[in-house]
């Protein structure tokens, strides 16, 4: 239940709370005075689009906050402090929104979701939603588990046939390509690249061009080294002799002796290593001929198959994968025949169960809405829910048309064909009144229900209305007096003028102000005796109502 709205800087009104109370709360005024405002403010709570245009010119953002009364919510760890949740909505003029409850930011999702369980809003929109034949058939009551498995079904069917399709049609395609494949597969997997192969035969072609250079290059460095009179380990062990020969008469100088040993060790495995290298380079044209060739080859496969030899190998992966596929593909189309058609006939099944499930909610729903229409002064309407077979959908394989005829002995017809403005506007609250979870202490909001009501169909809807609120709160913007009547409280909501701008305002009436305020919208711009009489007769029709 909602206890208190307070509005800021959005559309006319600059800051506004109210309170609302148990029972049938309703809010009247002049054409274009802003009613609609708190509806649509408490739409924006429910998780509503938002819109930067609604921001009161001059601001930077718009504010939305309720406090809602709830129970049994506790599973859903929301903030809920003393039975009271707090729910806010802030519009930035960038065109974005937040949402926050018990002050905590919460995504807006949340809100669409725990909106069903704290209140409903029915207006103009969801009237013309009467004609949607997808509409109709979700306001059948049947349980969700069969609609969910239905749905569930449907969705591997369709995605088996999917698959089955492409398959289908790509076959002869992928047999068109599977010589293409063969013929790389065989291209590359002959030619045997390893990894790092190329970077390899590259080192050693460019040993091979250069062996002249490297071999007297090497050489000049071995004889440095070793080889000559005056190499460096012929130097070094001359320089070690003469030490020798001063350490024997001065002991001091053996530990340089000793420093220099490990030097002329190091210069002597540096010079036996490269005579090996020496001894291993030799001139062989067949070699590099053959190593040409081969990086030769390798720049094929890199230039058609890939830039690398590692992109090579993993095109090869891929074309194994597609010839797998293309040879395999006939298996996988009679797995997905056998699939399908498993999935179809449990479908079906489930279908027919909960096609059957509806014909009886519907059965149900016509003798109730017709019972409603009866208290709305439609007693000869004749309300009939058709369930025909359709094509399969997630929702199953049932069309569902609520048909009605408003005339003694005239056939029921299609909503849109047969119902006036007022007649579709009680047959939108007797339909919301059967389908509402009675009893839930929710708030269910009517923003003129009235519309093209007049006369004693005016004052059954709001006998509809009041029976609604014994057991949720009901809050509804109402143009007639006969309807404002029922009301347990009454709302005024005005537009005027301060600082020259426009604001608008809502106070709620006492009894003095419940009958100027009726008298008005019986009598218009001139009050009279009469009407504030008959205001007063309405005000006290509805409260014998409440008895």
């Amino acid at each position: 239940m909602l206890l208190e709205l307070v509005i800021e800087n959005y559309a006319v009104v600059d800051r506004l709370g109210v309170r609302f109370h148990p029972g049938l709360n309703l809010l009247t005024g002049e054409t274009g005075s802003g009613k609609s405002i708190v509806v649509d403010a408490l739409g924006l709570l429910f998780g509503g689009r938002a819109s930067a245009d609604m921001i009161r010119s001059g601001h930077e953002r718009a504010r939305i906050s309720g406090i809602f009364a709830v129970t049994g919510l506790g599973h859903l760890d929301l903030a809920i402090e003393d039975g009271e949740l707090l729910i806010e909505r802030e519009i930035l003029a960038g065109g974005k929104s937040r949402a926050f409850i018990g002050s905590r930011p919460v995504a807006v999702a949340l809100l669409k979701e725990i909106a069903p369980l704290l209140g409903d809003i029915h207006g103009q929109h969801e009237q013309q939603l009467l004609f949607s034949a997808d509409a109709q058939l979700r306001m059948l009551p049947v349980e969700q588990a069969p609609a969910a498995l239905v749905r569930d079904l449907f969705q591997r069917w369709a995605a088996a046939g999917k698959e089955l399709a492409e398959l289908e049609r790509s076959e002869q395609e992928k047999l068109r390509l599977l010589d293409l494949w063969t013929f790389q597969k065989k291209e590359i997997e002959s030619a045997a690249p390893k990894v790092g192969e190329d970077a390899s035969l590259e080192q050693e072609r460019r040993l091979l061009l250069n062996l002249g250079r490297i071999q007297e290059s090497a050489g000049a460095a071995f004889a440095a080294l070793y080889d000559s009179p005056e190499s460096a380990l012929a130097l070094i062990r001359g320089a070690a002799k003469k030490l020798d020969e001063v350490a024997r008469i001065d002991a001091s100088v053996a530990p340089i002796r000793e420093t220099i040993e490990p030097a002329a060790i190091a210069i002597q495995e540096a010079s036996y290593a490269l005579r090996d290298y020496l001894a291993k380079l030799e001139a062989n044209p067949a070699r590099l001929d053959q190593l040409e060739e081969r990086l030769a080859s390798l720049d094929k496969l890199k230039r058609k198959y890939g830039a690398t030899l590692e992109e090579v190998t993993a095109f090869l992966e891929q074309v194994r994968e597609q010839i797998s596929a293309a040879e395999n593909s006939g298996e996988r189309i009679a797995t997905l025949r056998r699939e399908q058609g498993e999935l179809g006939a449990q479908f079906a099944a489930a279908a027919v169960r909960l096609s059957d499930l509806r014909k009886k909610a519907a059965r149900e729903l016509e003798r109730n809405v017709v019972t409603e229409l009866a208290s709305l002064a439609m007693e000869r309407s004749v309300f009939r829910i058709e369930v025909s077979p359709a094509p399969w959908s997630e929702t199953g394989a049932d069309a569902v048309r609520f048909l009605i005829s408003v005339n003694a002995g005239e056939e029921p017809k299609p909503l849109e064909k047969v119902a006036s403005g007022g007649e579709l506007s009680r047959i939108a609250l007797a339909l919301k009144t059967c389908l509402a979870a009675s009893g839930a202490g929710r708030t269910l909001v009517f923003d003129e229900v009235d519309a093209g009501v007049g006369g004693r169909a005016a004052e059954g809807i709001g006998r509809r209305l009041k029976k609604l609120a014994a057991s949720d709160q009901v809050l509804c913007v109402t143009h007639l007096a006969q309807i404002a009547g029922f009301a347990d409280h009454h709302y005024l909501v005005e537009k005027h003028e301060s600082q020259g701008r426009t604001v608008a305002s809502v106070e709620e009436l006492d009894r003095t102000g419940r009958v100027q305020e009726i008298g008005r919208m019986l009598s218009g711009e001139m009050l009279t005796s009469e009407a504030l009489q008959h205001a007063e007769r309405l005000i006290e029709t509805g409260l014998a109502a409440k008895l």
